[in-house]
C-alpha cells in the first residue's frame, strides 16, 4: 500500500467569519468524505477567536478535490470563503506554521540575538555568549 500523501487531501480554508468553529466546518465539509483532521489556528495577537482561515484534511484526495469543487467561493455565516489545497512549506509542513520555532536554530540566535558580540566557548564545545538571556514566563504562584 502507498503511503499517504497529505499535501493532496489537506485543504485551506479562508475568509472564515469569527462564529466559525471546527464543529462548523465538519459540518460543513462531511458530505464530502471521511475528515481526518480539522485546524484553525488560534490568533494570539487579537481578541479574535482564529485568524480566519483554517486547514480540512480528508482520508481520500478525492474527497477533499470534491470539496474544494463545491465549497469554493461558497457562503458561510455571511462571508465567501476560499478554498484550496493546501501547499506545503518549503521545509516540507503543510503550511500550519513552521516545523521548529525559529529561536531553536543556533545561527538565528548568533544573527539576531547575539550580534557581533563576542562569544567564547565552554568545556563541551558549545558557543556561550558574554551576555545573558532570559526568558521570562508566568510565574509559578
Amino acid at each position: 500500500m502507498a503511503a499517504k500523501d497529505s499535501s493532496k487531501s489537506t485543504l485551506y480554508i479562508g475568509g472564515l467569519d469569527e462564529q466559525v468553529t471546527p464543529q462548523v466546518l465538519h459540518g460543513a465539509f462531511i458530505p464530502f468524505g471521511e475528515i481526518t483532521h480539522i485546524e484553525i489556528p488560534p490568533d494570539p495577537t487579537s481578541t479574535a477567536p482564529h485568524r480566519g482561515f483554517g486547514f480540512i484534511e480528508f482520508d481520500l484526495p478525492a474527497d477533499a478535490q470534491s470539496a474544494q469543487d463545491n465549497m469554493h467561493l461558497s457562503e458561510l455565516f455571511g462571508k465567501t470563503i476560499k478554498v484550496n489545497l493546501a501547499k506545503p512549506l518549503r521545509g516540507g509542513g503543510l503550511g500550519r506554521g513552521p516545523e521548529r520555532a525559529i529561536w531553536a536554530d543556533e545561527e538565528w540566535i548568533k544573527k539576531n540575538v547575539l550580534g557581533d558580540e563576542l562569544t567564547t566557548q565552554d568545556q563541551d564545545g558549545a558557543e556561550i555568549s558574554s551576555t545573558s538571556i532570559s526568558v521570562v514566563g508566568p510565574s509559578a504562584s
